[in-house]
């Protein structure tokens, strides 16, 4: 009986976040490409790399590109969740394994 509602439940969580997953991909390529490159940045990356390159930033202005990327993540509520949902596990475990945060 238990293993039975176990995977009731299972289908509850897991298949509207694959759904999501599925309509998020859908629905903003290119947001889905921008944040598959910054996950893949992270996870190439050294931690002296990482280090490396927010000492070179520090100080310096944002390239327009990347400002202009960030005003539609601020506009698109949703695609900001999307956005968020995807890079978010990756990137702070590589800067947790570096040091970077606490």
């Amino acid at each position: 009986m238990r293993k039975i509602m176990t995977r009731r439940l299972l289908w509850f969580a897991v298949v509207p976040a694959l759904l999501f997953a599925g309509v998020a991909r859908a629905q903003y390529p290119i947001m889905n490409e921008v944040a598959e490159k910054l996950v893949q940045k992270y996870q190439r990356a050294s931690c002296e790399q990482l280090w490396q390159e927010k000492a070179q930033k520090q100080g310096q202005p944002k390239p327009a590109k990347e400002q202009e990327a960030v005003q539609l993540l601020r506009d698109d509520p949703q695609m900001r969740s999307a956005f968020i949902n995807r890079v978010a596990g990756p990137i702070v475990n590589k800067m947790f394994e570096c040091g970077m945060i606490p």
